[in-house]
């Protein structure tokens, strides 16, 4: 299941993991900054898009995934044009290179068959909503982050 980075205001669901309030030790505080971090930068880079491209201003809940996905890819791809069109107007020395992108990640699959029963529907639901899911996963990503970058202060 995947899942969003949220703010506060969003409940403990499954599907949302949110920077952790009040951090208590090096692990939590390290996990908060790298979560509010990205948080901040798919929000700016979303609302880049949303105030360039109109058709991904509205509400999407009804689109098939497949639509979905491909009018995001076509509007960040247009983007890019765009910006490597205009690079020459800019003032700064950026680096627009996007020859190093690595892109062998998978995506997270969603279910976009025949519609599901009634049962299984509310089943699913009931896992997102699930605390206890959202708890785990807060704490394995907690673990992950500091395994991954809380010994950089170490290196210097």
């Amino acid at each position: 299941m995947g899942y969003y980075l949220a703010d506060g205001i969003y409940p403990e669901w499954a599907t949302f993991v949110k920077t952790i309030s009040m951090p208590q030790g090096e692990k939590k505080k390290l996990f908060s900054q790298h979560q509010e971090s990205a948080r901040k930068d798919v929000e700016r880079a979303f609302g880049v898009l949303q105030s360039r491209f109109v058709i991904i201003r509205g509400p999407a809940r009804a689109w098939h995934m497949d639509t979905l996905k491909h009018t995001i890819y076509a509007c960040i791809i247009l983007h890019n044009m765009i910006v490597e069109d205009e690079r020459h107007t800019y003032g700064g020395n950026f680096d627009y290179s996007y020859d190093n992108v690595d892109n062998n990640h998978s995506t997270t699959e969603t279910f976009s068959g025949p519609h599901l029963n009634l049962a299984t529907r509310l089943q699913r639901r009931a896992n997102i909503r699930e605390k206890q899911v959202h708890r785990q996963l807060q704490g394995d990503l907690v673990e992950y982050i500091w395994e991954r970058f809380g010994h950089e202060d170490d290196e210097i």
